[in-house]
């Protein structure tokens, strides 16, 4: 007789019956999640963090050479005040560096970002009010950067070299299939410096101005048009073009009735290198260069690692001697190792399943449960590309939470099954009425978890677009676990035969699974009636504990900390000069810090014998928070992996920092072993005051910093306010404006003289270059040589600077924050 003629009519309606009486059906089911999550596994998203657009747009606008305030009053203020209005928009944030203004409009959650940053592109084009040295405004959409690792180019030899070995590195990375985009990141600018001493532009009657007139004027490429000839047509230009520093020397500056030249090298010292701008970058104590490898469209973080790994192997032939390449800050190590964990993790997952099951119940019970796992996550990935989540360190960080929770409802199930089973029903009935029986209980128990995964999903803001992949992946596995648990799981245990033959494990098996079943009936299940009947003393014990337990939390001698601090494997010291310190006492420092480092790693690896770094990143001009300029600097040492290291991160730091002793001339040196990961070296409390007036917040923000001073258990306290670099503030006197001069004409003559005044910029290669004329930097050192500057009228009468304005020293600041516009 067939299954469907034993059972009872009302046993054989449901999609439950149906499915488990159609086995043919559930195994399509798993065919389709198993095969389908195999294939898409392979054709997924792979990345290190999820790909988002954040909600916000970014206007920067460069004002070469001017102050914070200077970028406040003239860019910050017009771009507020343009952008404030658009529709869509929740805040405006501002922050005015020196030579450079960044607004960062934040949209509202849903709106078109495409077509807010058209409208902010069209309201910051209707502003006329920018300077004339201000730079053309950037607007861009925020959105995480796909970084995979750095390649550091280092060799002790001159920066141009360095450079043009490093632009050919990049060259070979971006020819590389697997490799389509690759950044320089920390480098100077190309830059032409033409320097012209001040007594000899009075000799030949010149300014700055006059003689970045005649070099733009005499390196010029213009496309005349065409001829069209009887033989065809012919293009005409005047290609006059200058690239390099040896051709711009040759351009006359003064011509003679008989024809005799001044030629720009015969008076001016011409430089063709790079910005003067303090920014150096160092690996193992030799010059060094930094490029950014990102991942794009297909590529994953383990693909793109193996084609740099090929490139770099194929240019260690050909590379110039004492030229070193390195990686660092492989993120695609960190990728492959949380997939390792995972696997790893799933592994023994099922192992853990098919042995306690076995124990408890039976072989083939086990078997068919521990499936659950591979089919909920294949399944899961199945579906992963519809909900637009891809395989990265978060998703994989949820698969890891879901596996200890998505086989419980296939557990339950398949123990009810058993169960019945042994009450003596047939197994095609026992898995019927197994998983009826228990469909409501587990769809609540699956439901509930879903609940408690779900508010992930609704979280605001980038943390939000970042964690939304754990829901959506653990949701989906618990979803197709449930569908597992009741169709598919029934559908394999309803069509099994009682052994005729038991092998030994399963008569083990047997014997171990009535022990236990003995002592729940004779040992738990007596004393489970005995709280059931004395429920009240029950209750007032689970009471009491209660009590106890938020008692002991709420006395304090249970500590809190946001996230757990985590050992990094890289040690970090990053310092701080006051603003506007010189960069030669900034290297000092910076040599100070590194030559204690290297001193303790030779002596570590001297007493145990074994490798403790891998190699030491250093930079001037950056510091580990984000700040940067001549002041700031930071060392990284990259420790060898943890199980292998003779001396712990932070050991390893704390002696660092006593090898380093004090450091003279430094506002801040923080010395961290916990860089890169939850926790590590947040701010406990961050509080933001907001006022317009200047004064006003600064003594608010001192007289909150002494009250939080008072409490024993504060610490590095910082009130916000950095005294910035000296200022000298020039006014035109009446006597200035007697000869004809304006406040215009003198403040271009100084920022010609100090800045520079702009003659060209051109491209070369692929690089954008600068041709910069300005005084020689012997005349740029001392105030001295501010006050003896020599000012020319417009009649050409030369007047000393001091003699036509009044000077007043002060102090910039040395960054100014707004916020809804507002200074904070």
């Amino acid at each position: 007789m067939t299954a469907k003629t034993t059972l009872p009519a009302r046993e054989r309606r449901g999609p439950i019956s149906w499915m488990t009486r159609n086995p043919v059906a559930a195994n399509i089911i798993m065919a389709i999640l198993v095969i389908g999550g195999v294939i898409q596994a392979f054709n997924i998203k792979q990345e290190f963090l999820p790909s988002a657009q954040l909600d916000m747009v970014t206007i920067s606008v460069p004002y070469p050479g001017a102050s914070p305030e200077e970028v406040e009053q003239a860019i910050v203020l017009a771009v507020e005040e343009a952008v404030r209005g658009l529709d869509g928009v929740e805040e405006v944030t501002a922050t005015a560096t020196e030579g450079r203004g960044n607004v960062v409009v934040e949209v509202m959650p849903g709106y078109d970002l495409g077509r807010m940053s058209q409208d902010i592109q069209g309201e910051v084009d209707r502003i006329t009010t920018f300077p004339l040295d201000a730079e053309e405004p950037i607007i861009s959409v925020r959105s995480l950067r796909r970084q995979v690792m750095e390649v550091i180019v280092s060799a002790d030899t001159a920066d141009t070299v360095l450079r043009e070995v490093t632009e050919q590195v990049r060259d070979s990375l971006i020819q590389s299939p697997g490799i389509t985009q690759v950044e320089l990141s920390n480098v100077r600018s190309f830059e032409i410096s033409i320097e012209i001493p001040q007594d000899r532009l009075r000799s030949y009657g010149l300014t700055i101005r006059d003689v970045a007139d005649i070099v733009s004027r005499a390196s010029v490429e213009v496309p005349g048009g065409g001829m069209k000839t009887t033989s065809g047509e012919i293009l005409v230009r005047v290609r006059d073009r200058r690239d390099y520093g040896e051709q711009f020397g040759k351009i006359p500056l003064i011509t003679g009735p008989d024809g005799t030249q001044v030629l720009l090298e015969d008076v001016a010292t011409i430089r063709d290198n790079f910005d003067d701008s303090d920014r150096f970058t160092y690996f193992d104590g030799k010059p060094a260069l930094a490029m950014s490898v990102y991942r794009v469209g297909k590529e994953t973080p383990l693909t793109v690692e193996k084609a740099v790994l090929e490139v770099l192997a194929d240019l260690e032939a050909s590379m110039p001697e004492g030229i070193e390449t390195t990686l660092w800050n492989s993120r695609a190590d960190m990728f492959r190792q949380r997939m390792h964990l995972l696997l790893r993790n799933g592994a023994l997952g099922l192992i853990l399943v098919f042995i306690v099951l076995g124990f408890f119940l039976e072989m083939r019970l086990a078997f068919w449960v521990m499936l659950g796992i591979p089919i909920s996550f294949l399944g899961t990935i199945l579906l992963m590309p519809v909900f637009g989540v891809s395989i990265s360190m978060v998703s994989m960080f949820a698969f890891i939470l879901a596996l200890g929770i998505v086989v419980d409802d296939a557990i339950v199930v398949g123990e009810n099954i058993y169960h019945n089973h042994q009450e003596g029903m047939p197994f095609l009935r026992a898995a019927i009425l197994g998983a009826r029986q228990i469909a409501m209980p587990v769809t609540f128990s699956i439901l509930t978890n879903i609940v408690a995964f779900m508010p992930l999903y609704f979280v605001p803001g980038v943390m939000g677009k970042i964690f939304r992949a754990i829901p959506l992946v653990v949701c989906s596995a618990f979803v197709i676990s449930l569908v597992e648990a009741m169709f598919v799981l029934p559908a394999h245990l309803g069509h099994q035969r009682d052994l005729k033959d038991p092998h030994v494990i399963h008569r083990l098996q047997q014997r171990f699974g009535a022990a236990f079943t003995r002592f729940v009936r004779e040992k738990y299940g007596p004393f489970l009636d005995l709280a059931l009947r004395n429920r009240y003393l029950t209750v007032s014990i689970g009471l009491v504990v209660l009590i106890i337990t938020v008692s002991y939390v709420k006395s304090g001698r249970m500590g809190f900390q946001l996230f757990p601090s985590v050992e990094s494997d890289v040690a970090l010291c990053s310092f701080k000069l006051p603003y506007g310190a010189p960069v030669a006492k900034t290297q000092a420092i910076h040599d100070q810090i590194v030559a204690s480092g290297n001193a303790l790693v030779r002596e570590i690896e001297e007493k145990t014998g074994k490798a403790q770094i891998k190699g030491c990143l250093s930079k001037v001009g950056s510091s580990g928070r984000g700040s940067a300029g001549g002041h700031t600097g930071s060392v990284v040492f990259d420790l060898v992996e943890s199980d292998v290291r003779p001396v712990s991160t932070k050991d390893f730091v704390q002696r660092w920092r006593k090898k380093v002793g004090p450091i003279i001339g430094v506002d801040t040196a923080r010395f961290r072993a916990d860089s890169g990961g939850p926790g590590g070296g947040t701010d406990a409390l961050t509080v933001e005051l907001s006022h317009r007036d200047i004064d006003a917040l600064e003594k608010a923000s001192s007289s909150l910093a002494e009250v939080l001073g008072e409490y024993a258990i504060v610490s590095d306290i910082d009130d916000g306010f950095t005294p910035g670099k000296s200022q000298i503030d020039f006014t035109l006197k009446p006597e200035g404006r007697s000869l004809g001069l304006t406040s215009l004409g003198v403040a271009r003559q100084v920022r010609s003289a100090y800045y520079g005044a702009e003659a060209i910029r051109q491209q070369r290669g692929r690089n954008e270059i600068k041709v910069m004329l300005r005084l020689p930097e012997s005349e740029r050192q001392s105030e001295f040589s501010l006050e003896s500057m020599i000012i020319r009228t417009p009649k050409g009468i030369e007047v000393p600077l001091r003699d036509v304005v009044d000077m007043v020293r002060g102090r910039a600041y040395t960054t100014i924050s707004r916020r809804n516009g507002r200074r904070t």
